[in-house]
């Protein structure tokens, strides 16, 4: 299979027995790529491959139950015996590499340069890691932040991060083979357009012309299963819920 994406953690916004917060281990061309580090992901990646072989980590922005597991895998990769063979690209946000060193009250990152490459994702950001590519377009949240678009061997993956509705995700979406989609809120509230109600995940697949809908980062205000149901009415394509220790072939 050309891509693979197994799922750690998926809870909003704190993790929650058997179920850590946002995280995803993409494989594919010879990759192996951790996708977004929400608490309690890293413990859960463990599972599924040696930490230490990661060709890149990708976070889609800082919130804490995306990024916080950062400070985790640091923590094995200086001092816990699990040191990479050669520094560990890190595409982030620009402030990533900050917050970081915050957290062991340092100046700057420059005491983790041999297990982290920090690189700042910004809109458009392209690389490739063997045959997978992987791609960046900002999208509408209220700190920086990016959804992802992952291609290899013709299969592609589109994973919203966390976003408002926007133009930015049905184009990063378009004709994916499958569309990872948060659904944290119930309905709107005061005109705020920081993420996506079921119905809006389920408008951006139908429009993007995906093949299959997963439904993931669903909210404390409703029920996994509610979300998918709710979006694959209007998605009108096949919809599922991402749930732990789930790994699928595209």
């Amino acid at each position: 299979m050309a891509l693979s994406l197994t799922v750690l953690g998926t809870a909003a916004p704190h993790p929650r027995p058997g179920r850590p917060c946002s995280g995803y281990l993409l494989r594919g061309g010879g990759a192996e790529v951790w996708v977004d580090a929400g608490t309690g992901t890293f413990a859960e990646l463990q599972r599924h491959t040696d930490p230490a072989r990661l060709t890149a980590i990708w976070i889609s922005h800082l919130h804490a139950d995306h990024s916080a597991d950062l400070l985790a895998a640091a923590y094995a990769y200086a001092f816990g015996g699990m040191t990479p063979a050669a520094p560990i690209p890190v595409y982030a946000p620009q402030a990533c590499a900050g917050r970081l060193a915050g957290f062991f009250g340092r100046p700057d990152v420059g005491f983790l340069a041999g297990v982290f490459d920090f690189r700042p994702l910004y809109d458009g950001h392209l690389v490739q890691h063997w045959n997978l590519r992987l791609g960046a377009r900002a999208v509408a949240h209220d700190v920086e932040a990016y959804g992802l678009r992952a291609e290899c061997q013709g299969s592609v993956l589109a994973y919203s991060g966390d976003s408002g509705p926007c133009d930015a995700l049905t184009e990063l979406a378009a004709r994916a083979d499958v569309f990872l989609c948060e659904a944290d809120l119930d309905e709107h509230r005061d005109g705020e357009r920081v993420h996506l109600t079921p119905e809006d995940a389920g408008r951006i697949a139908r429009d993007a012309g995906v093949r299959e809908l997963l439904i993931t980062h669903v909210g404390p205000t409703l029920t996994r299963e509610m979300a998918a149901a709710r979006a694959g009415a209007v998605s009108g394509r096949p919809t599922s819920v991402a749930r732990e220790g789930e790994a699928r072939g595209l």
